[in-house]
């Protein structure tokens, strides 16, 4: 095909989809057939250099890797076993999963936290307050303030006012 692989190149499915599908219009795609290889070749051939060192021509792996820049995402059993880690699969992968998460939301809640202490700052001259209000946006303008749109768990019904709400209409008070 028309892609960075050379002809009569091995490599895995996954690759051989990743180039053909950043392949632009009008190229044709790498075509390919499945080979089985020998347990020493399939275990150099992996994408993680570390599972790859592991087994054999540990140096000439190494070297490689640390020529080329490799970073491993530990993403296999293998490697995560090799480096002391847990092992995304069981009650790892549970672990993990939560772990990304709350990684992502603390991240967010972070950068929420900064731009909110950045509007508390007081400006100390009158051409810094300029530059933070056309900072701003339109929405600043017009008194859409960030915290009015917080909305509560009531309907603003009278129901949701209370019982006090309630006895004192019941006396005879419209308010």
């Amino acid at each position: 095909g028309d892609t960075t692989l050379l002809a009569g190149e091995q490599v895995d499915l996954e690759e051989m989809l990743e180039v053909n599908g950043k392949l632009e219009d009008g190229f044709a795609p790498a075509e390919g057939k499945p080979v089985l290889l020998g347990i020493t070749k399939a275990s150099l051939q992996t994408r993680s250099f570390i599972s790859a060192a592991s087994f054999q021509e540990t140096t000439r792996v190494l070297t490689q890797a640390a020529v080329e820049g490799k970073k491993d995402s530990l993403i296999g059993l293998k490697e995560n076993v090799i480096v002391g880690r847990l092992i995304p699969a069981g009650t790892g992968a549970g672990m993990n999963r939560l772990r990304v998460a709350a990684s992502s939301r603390d991240a967010a809640l972070r950068a929420s936290y900064r731009k909110l202490q950045d509007s508390l700052i007081a400006p100390a001259s009158a051409a810094e307050e300029h530059a933070a209000e056309r900072a701003q946006g339109p929405e600043a303008a017009i008194g859409d303030d960030p915290l009015a749109a917080v909305e509560g768990e009531t309907h603003g019904l009278d129901a949701d006012a209370g019982d006090y709400l309630i006895a004192d209409k019941a006396e005879g008070s419209e308010d």
